[in-house]
């Protein structure tokens, strides 16, 4: 991971702090065969919850645990760098949890429910053609928190132009336009497609194995090679996805080739063709 860390191209933002996505996923399994899996009687499951780098998209933080823990007490285990944002969806909802993270001097982006209670502090001009509706200073009022010191966030109102939806965001980074808010919110999507990628293309929802050892095993074995063919992407330098490089080493798995070699092919030599050929080369 720190090798990838390394040598991975920077996130699209315009801003140098590190960007992650926290967020979880259900991998299903069957209850007649993997017993030990109960997620709500009805269904077994283990949860994969990971910290998201965007640099590259790769996994920095990754913890597996039965499928009916709860994501904040888990969400807390990860220890962000100081001065990192983390994009968080409404299911880490914590008022103390948002309390630490900014104590710690780690940024935060999420999205605000719909019961949340709270008391206008400042107002700030907001460009709607960029589809910002609202750019607040808030404070939380909660009965659960008289007591307690909670600092000033931010609320962000956003309409997307392209479905209309409104959205309302959370966060305690007063330094961002309102507009790139809504967009670091957007880019939590990335988050989604790892998990897609890593259950489609490493076949994580057919294990070798019954018992809880195997599946965790096989699963930690997932996110390993995810990070090597991020690693050879990364080194390679052409472009080409998780995917497409996965199956050109399937493809290549019994030939003793140099990696780079294969992704990185020489050439062909043009001055032996025939016209046709050459200008297929070109």
């Amino acid at each position: 991971m720190k090798r990838c860390q390394s040598i991975s191209p920077q996130h699209k933002f315009r801003f140098k702090n590190p960007l992650f996505s926290l967020d979880s996923s259900l991998i299903d399994l069957s209850l007649a065969l993997f017993p030990w899996s109960d997620h709500n009687r009805h269904r077994g499951a283990v949860k994969l919850h990971v910290g998201l780098d965007h640099r590259g998209h790769f996994p920095a933080f990754a913890t597996l645990t039965e499928g009916r823990r709860h994501d904040v007490p888990v969400g807390r285990v990860f220890d962000f760098p100081r001065g990192s944002i983390v994009i968080l969806d409404k299911g880490y909802t914590d008022y103390d949890w948002y309390k630490q993270l900014t104590d710690k001097g780690i940024f935060f982006v999420t999205r605000q429910r719909t019961n949340a209670r709270y008391r206008v502090v400042e107002r700030r001009p907001v460009s709607r053609g960029q589809g910002v509706t609202s750019d607040q200073t808030i404070e939380l009022t909660g009965n659960q928190l008289k007591n307690k010191s909670m600092p000033t966030l931010r609320r962000v109102g956003y309409r997307d132009p392209e479905t209309g939806k409104h959205y309302v965001f959370l966060t305690n980074h007063f330094g961002l336009a309102a507009r790139t808010i809504a967009d670091v919110y957007r880019d939590r999507w990335q988050v989604e497609l790892f998990f897609k990628a890593i259950k489609q293309n490493l076949k994580i929802h057919a294990f070798v194995g019954n018992s809880q050892n195997a599946v965790l095993t096989q699963i930690w074995i997932a996110l390993c090679a995810y990070l090597l063919l991020s690693f050879l992407k990364f080194q390679s330098k052409t472009g080409w996805t998780e995917q497409r490089i996965m199956r050109l080493l399937q493809a290549n798995l019994f030939s003793k080739k140099n990696l780079m070699t294969l992704i990185r092919p020489s050439p062909p030599e043009t001055s032996n063709l025939t016209p046709q050929l050459a200008l297929w080369a070109c």
